[in-house]
C-alpha cells in the first residue's frame, strides 16, 4: 500500500498507532488513573508512552477527548528525558507528523504543542522542581530506578490536579522495588505486560538470539527481556546472586545422576505438583542440576510415566522418590510404568527446612552448579524461609532438588565412582 500513496498520506498511515501498534501498547478501557506499562529491554515502552503523552496533548481518542494543557515528563535524570524520551529514535519528536509536531525548547525544558498543550521536563534526582507545578497528565519513564523514588512519586502525585480526571502512565523495566510493587496490586492501576521477543519486529535478528541465547531464563533475563519482577525473601536459605554464580552451560563428564521425585501431597490447588528434578555429580564431587519436569494436575500413572523418561533419557543411575505420601503405593506406581528402573525409597523425618539446610550449605560452598536455567525452580529456592514458600504453595520442585542432592552428595554411599570402574 505505501508505495502507492503520496509522501503526505503515507507519513499519515506510517503513523496511525492503532494501526501498527500491538495489544498491549493501547490503553485499556475504561481508563484507570494509572496506566503502569511493564516490559523487557526493547519492548517497546518507550514509543507507548510516547504516543499515550501525543494522544493526551492532541485529544486524539482513546486517549482523550480533547488537549489535555499541562504534562509532566519525568526521567531518571533531564538528561534521560531529553535524550529518550523527547529525541530518542521512539520519542515524542520522532513519532508526530509534520504539523502536529510540538517545539522543543530545552532552554526551557519544555514541549508546546500546537493545540496550546505544553509538557514540562522533570528529573527524579530533584523531588522539589515538582512542588508547584500542576498538570492534568504525566508519564513517568524507568520508575523503578529512580533516585529518590517515593520522594519524588509523592511529589508527582500532589501535583496531578488539572481537569476532572488527571491520569498517568509509567513505562518501567520492572525491579523488585516497593513502590513498583504495590502499584501491581492498587486497583484504580492497569497494568500492562510485553517481553523483548514480542517487539522482534521492530529489533535486530541478532540481538534478539544474542541476549536470548545468553540472557535467557537467567534473573537478568527474566527481569530486562521479559519484564518479569523477580524477587528473593530476606530470610530464604538461597540467593539470587548465588544461583548466577553457579551457572554454567554444559555439564562435564558426570559419575553418577539421579532423577527425584516428589510425588503430589493431595489433589489440593496448593499441593498437586509432582516434583521431578535431575541432578548429577562429577568425578570432582561437584553436583549439577540437569533439569526441573515437575509437572502439574497429573495423574499418578502420568508423573509416574515421566519419571522413568527422565530416568532413560538421562541414563541415570536411580529413581529416588519420597514415600512418605503413599508410601508402598508410590513404589507400585513406578514398577507398574517400569519394573527394571532401580527405585531408592526415603522418607522424611525432618521438617522441609532443616532438609534444605545442608543442601543450600552445598551451595553456599560452591560445590554446585546449575546446567542451565530453571526459573521456577530458583523462584522456590529464593523465597523459601522458615515458614515456607511466600504464595503459601507446597515446595515440590525444591524438595525434588533437596532429594536428588541430598542422595548423590550427602548420603552415607555419596561418593562419587567413574562409570564403569
Amino acid at each position: 500500500m505505501l508505495p502507492e500513496l503520496g509522501a503526505e498520506d503515507g507519513e499519515v498511515l506510517q503513523e496511525f498507532w492503532r494501526l501498527w501498534s500491538r495489544g498491549d501498547q493501547q490503553p485499556l478501557e475504561p481508563p484507570k488513573p494509572i496506566w503502569l506499562v511493564l516490559g523487557g529491554r526493547g519492548a517497546g515502552k518507550t514509543r507507548t508512552g510516547a504516543e499515550w503523552v501525543k494522544g493526551m496533548a492532541l485529544g486524539h481518542p482513546p486517549f482523550a477527548d480533547r488537549p489535555t494543557g499541562r504534562i509532566a515528563l519525568v526521567g531518571e535524570t533531564q538528561g534521560q528525558v531529553r535524550d529518550v524520551m523527547i529525541e530518542g529514535i521512539s520519542g515524542l519528536l520522532a513519532i508526530h507528523t509534520r504539523w502536529e509536531r510540538p517545539s522543543w525548547m530545552p532552554s526551557l525544558r519544555r514541549l508546546e504543542w500546537p493545540t496550546g498543550a505544553i509538557a514540562q521536563v522533570f528529573s527524579a534526582e530533584d523531588p522539589e522542581a515538582l512542588r508547584g507545578p500542576q498538570f492534568g497528565a504525566a508519564w513517568s519513564d524507568e520508575l523503578a530506578k529512580w533516585p529518590n523514588l517515593q520522594e519524588c512519586w509523592d511529589m508527582l502525585q500532589f501535583g496531578l490536579r488539572l481537569g476532572d480526571h488527571p491520569r498517568q502512565v509509567v513505562t518501567t523495566t520492572p525491579r523488585p522495588v516497593p513502590l513498583v510493587k504495590r502499584l501491581l496490586v492498587e486497583p484504580h492501576v492497569a497494568v500492562s505486560r510485553a517481553r523483548t521477543r514480542d517487539n522482534c519486529y521492530n529489533l535486530a535478528a541478532e540481538f534478539v538470539r544474542t541476549v536470548t541465547e545468553t540472557y535467557g531464563g537467567t534473573r537478568l533475563g527474566r527481569q530486562e527481556l521479559d519484564g518479569e519482577i523477580v524477587e528473593e525473601s530476606p530470610d530464604a536459605l538461597w540467593t539470587r546472586t548465588q544461583i548466577e554464580d553457579a551457572r554454567e552451560g554444559a555439564p562435564p563428564a558426570l559419575a553418577r545422576i539421579a532423577v527425584a521425585v516428589d510425588p503430589p501431597a493431595s489433589s489440593s490447588r496448593r499441593a498437586d505438583r509432582c516434583g521431578l528434578v535431575v541432578a548429577g555429580i562429577d568425578a570432582g564431587g561437584i553436583g549439577h542440576v540437569l533439569e526441573d519436569a515437575t509437572l502439574a494436575g497429573a495423574r499418578p500413572h502420568e508423573w509416574a510415566e515421566r519419571a522413568v523418561a527422565l530416568y532413560r533419557r538421562h541414563e541415570a543411575d536411580a529413581l529416588v522418590v519420597e514415600i512418605n505420601q503413599g508410601g508402598e503405593m508410590v513404589e507400585s506406581i513406578i514398577r507398574e510404568v517400569d519394573a527394571g528402573v532401580p527405585v531408592v525409597s526415603v522418607r522424611a523425618t525432618r521438617g522441609k527446612y532443616l532438609r534444605a539446610e545442608p543442601v543450600a550449605a552445598l551451595y553456599a560452598q560452591g560445590r554446585v552448579r546449575h546446567a542451565g536455567a530453571f526459573p521456577a525452580l530458583e523462584d522456590e529456592m529464593c523465597s523459601f524461609g522458615p515458614s515456607g514458600l511466600d504464595n503459601g504453595r507446597s515446595p515440590d520442585r525444591l524438595d525434588a532438588l533437596v532429594w536428588a542432592l541430598t542422595h548423590l552428595m550427602l548420603a552415607p554411599k555419596a561418593r562419587p565412582r567413574v562409570r564403569g570402574m
